[in-house]
């Protein structure tokens, strides 16, 4: 998957221009176009004020939205490329679908936003329901948040994390048409203790052999591209033990295949792509199952 056209989705002050400009390497891949999005939530518009919706509190935001988006696209045009603007009200992760839909966009990059542990426990991940909802591979950035990874280039040393899924497979079509960006990619994966096979020490070490096998016929791909690879089996927690990883390997950004559907178990208890999202300190890439013909 070529990533031409681009769905920037930012509140401003949970996603600056500086983010979009570390992207702007991917130029070097196929990047041609950006498409800004700004959505007007009406709840947090009537909320500003205290009282129901108030239309004038609207056409500020949107006047203010328009602003910033002129410079940023002034900027975006001189670097030669296509710029597209949508300043939207209405409920965020809809209006994230429908954008994505209707410009036919190949990434979409946006900040997880702020909610409180009761909202988290109940709603799910918004991030997780735009991808799943959109089918388009999202990539979630953390500059703003508290302690995060910065970098000017996010794609310079990539943490792949891998189940052998369809997903994950999408990922790795993905990343080998970025090699021109691409450093190094570490590919990891997380065995959960219960899954070892045999309670032998020596049982236990054909596990890990046969995981790593697997492993590096992923970076033989990788290497085939002229991308530095290298394979990493992990025990414990996934979570826990991606997030490890990713430090261990001096990551700049971590990137996971997702179900075509989240299950409920994943819902009520949380998944992997959920906890990256709302708990990772690095720059974050979901893709889903490639999608049919």
């Amino acid at each position: 998957m070529d990533i031409q056209k681009i769905l920037f989705v930012t509140k401003f002050d949970e996603l600056r221009f500086d983010a979009l400009q570390s992207l702007l390497p991917l130029q070097k891949a196929a990047l041609n176009h950006v498409v800004f999005l700004n959505v007007i939530e009406r709840e947090k518009v009537a909320l500003r004020r205290g009282k129901g919706y108030q239309k004038e509190e609207e056409v500020k935001l949107r006047e203010k939205a328009n602003i910033r988006f002129i410079d940023w696209a002034e900027s975006l045009f001189e670097q030669g490329l296509e710029v597209g603007v949508y300043i939207v009200v209405g409920d965020y992760v809809k209006q994230i679908v429908d954008a994505a839909a209707k410009e036919d966009v190949d990434l979409i990059v946006l900040s997880p936003t702020k909610k409180g542990k009761l909202e988290k426990l109940f709603s799910g991940s918004e991030v997780t329901e735009i991808l799943h909802r959109s089918g388009v591979p999202v990539l979630v950035y953390k500059n703003l948040t508290p302690g995060a990874i910065g970098t000017d280039k996010p794609f310079d040393r990539i943490l792949l994390t891998t189940d052998w899924s369809p997903a994950c497979d999408h990922a790795i079509a993905t990343l080998k048409k970025l090699g021109a960006l691409i450093n190094e990619i570490h590919v990891a994966h997380v065995a959960h203790e219960s899954n070892l096979k045999g309670d032998s020490a020596m049982a236990v070490q054909k596990t890990r052999k046969d995981t790593r096998k697997k492993l590096e016929k992923i970076c033989d791909i990788f290497e085939a591209e002229g991308i530095h690879s290298r394979p990493h089996v992990y025990i414990g927690n996934v979570e826990k033990e991606i997030e490890k990883a990713a430090h261990e390997c001096r990551a700049t950004m971590i990137v996971a295949g997702t179900k075509q559907q989240p299950s409920w178990k994943d819902k009520i208890l949380g998944s992997l792509t959920k906890t990256l999202i709302e708990t990772s300190i690095f720059p974050v890439l979901l893709v889903p199952p490639e999608k049919p013909e």
